[in-house]
C-alpha cells in the first residue's frame, strides 16, 4: 500500500507492506522516520491500494504505535510473510491505523457514491 503522512516538514509518501487485524491496518517502519514523526503529530495518514483505474483510498487515524516486543506473535508472523521481519531488525515499530472513511473507484462511473465508509461505519448505501 501507499502511505501518505504530513506534518510541518510536509507531506511524505512510502510504499509499505501491511496486515489486516480486526478494525485495524497494521504496518511498521522506522521509529525515527517521517512517517512515525507525522503520525506523532497529527495522528492522521492516507492510505492507497490498487492503481489509478482500480483503487481504495482509506483515512485513518493512528491507534497507536506497538514498541515490536509487545506485537503478538500471530500477527507478526503474517506480517513477516508478506515483508520484512521487524522482529529481526532493530530500531522499527508497528503501526496501527483505525480506518475513518473508505472511498473505492475503478472509473469516471463510479465516482458518484464512492464512500463506503464515513467515521469508522460501513454505510448501507455509498455516498460521494
Amino acid at each position: 500500500m501507499w502511505l501518505s503522512t504530513g506534518g510541518r516538514a510536509g507531506p511524505h509518501l512510502i510504499p509499505v507492506a501491511f496486515v489486516e487485524d480486526g478494525d485495524t491496518i497494521v504496518t511498521a517502519t522506522g521509529t525515527g522516520s517521517r512517517t512515525v514523526r507525522h503520525l506523532q503529530e497529527t495522528g492522521r495518514a492516507r492510505v492507497a491500494l490498487g492503481t489509478t483505474s482500480d483503487v481504495v483510498m482509506i483515512d485513518a487515524t493512528l491507534d497507536r504505535l506497538v514498541p515490536v516486543p509487545e506485537v503478538a506473535t500471530e500477527l507478526a508472523d503474517r506480517f513477516a510473510a508478506v515483508s520484512h521481519d521487524p522482529r529481526q531488525m532493530p530500531g522499527y515499530v508497528y503501526l496501527r491505523l483505525l480506518p475513518h472513511r473508505v472511498q473505492v473507484w475503478n472509473g469516471f462511473h463510479e465516482f458518484p457514491g464512492r464512500t463506503v465508509m464515513l467515521e469508522g461505519e460501513w454505510l448501507p448505501h455509498p455516498v460521494d
